[in-house]
């Protein structure tokens, strides 16, 4: 009797769900209930433009015309990797690149090693040296076109009462890039500086112990301890740094405006002429795509070094 009347029980609990997996399942449909809405933020927001450019990259489309583009295929991708002018742009554009970076590079680096080395005032030098990467660019571009002016700029009155003579900064065409350099460095500096800082107080302090008791010099120190645990965090920082610079618009538009001549404009200042200003929403949908094609292998090639380095 016992016997017969067990099965019922036991067949209805091999059927109902565990009250573990039950709950699991409900949390995980809560979970996606609060993860949707940002997620299709997301893709409202970032992917669907970017699959849009894509489409328009194949087609003769003009933000001007009210027919929709037709399909030309590769014809526009075709035109930009065969002009002169992407070619000179992207020279213009690197050189700008590696002459900002790299003077960024070693100012945020040699601050951060100053910086770290003191024991008092770290923390107010750190947030003075902040205060030019918290401001828009558009802001610090309008800024420095009024210190930079060759009548009226604050530059060169102190050139002019050192008794040096006047520069027309952003008017011609070795000083315009010069200035442009200048102007990013003297903003996104505090960036390296920051990331620098940060590897430089997580090196441990027993390493630098175990070298004074051996009496190595600070040479040895930096060369052997601190460059090297610093590095790494360091590339880091020039890859982010690398890409920004890449697609720099905000400083050249505001001021430059790619002049004198071509002389300052840079890939992305001329996608906006193609797009904006010459009506080629095709061609400047090709250009895009370009150039964040260019933008991902060339981190992808950066973050198989990096853990090259890592494993190494």
């Amino acid at each position: 009797m016992l016997t017969t009347s067990d099965h019922p029980v036991q067949e209805a609990s091999a059927t109902s769900p565990a009250p573990g997996r039950s709950s699991r399942l409900s949390d995980r449909g809560l979970a996606l209930a609060f993860i949707s809405p940002a997620m299709a933020l997301l893709l409202l927001m970032s992917v669907f433009p970017l699959l849009w450019a894509l489409y328009l990259s194949f087609t003769d489309y003009s933000a001007t015309s009210s027919a929709p583009g037709g399909f030309v295929g590769f014809q526009n991708y075709a035109d930009v990797l065969t002009s002169s002018e992407v070619r000179a742009r992207a020279l213009t554009t690197a050189i700008f690149v590696v002459g900002a970076v790299s003077l960024q590079t070693v100012l945020g680096f040699s601050i951060a090693y100053l910086i770290s080395r003191r024991t008092r005032g770290r923390g107010m030098l750190t947030t003075l040296f902040l205060v030019p990467m918290m401001l828009s660019p558009v802001v610090v571009g309008l800024f420095w076109r009024f210190m930079l002016d060759a009548q009226f700029g604050v530059v060169n009155s102190m050139l002019g009462s050192l008794g040096l003579g006047q520069v027309e900064w952003l008017t011609r065409q070795r000083t315009a890039m010069l200035s442009l350099i200048v102007v990013d460095t003297w903003q996104w500096t505090p960036f390296i500086m920051l990331i620098a800082l940060a590897g430089l107080t997580a090196v441990p302090k027993y390493l630098y112990e175990a070298a004074s008791i051996d009496r190595a010099s600070e040479w040895f120190c930096f060369r052997n301890i601190t460059l090297p645990m610093v590095w790494p965090l360091l590339l880091i920082a020039v890859m982010f740094r690398a890409i920004e610079a890449f697609r720099q618009f905000d400083l050249v538009y505001v001021l430059t405006n790619g002049g004198p001549g071509v002389s300052t404009e840079t890939l992305s200042f001329h996608v906006y002429k193609v797009a904006f200003l010459g009506f080629r929403t095709g061609t400047a949908s090709a250009y895009g795509i370009l150039m964040v094609l260019v933008v991902i292998v060339l981190a992808q090639f950066y973050l198989r070094y990096l853990n090259k380095l890592k494993e190494g």
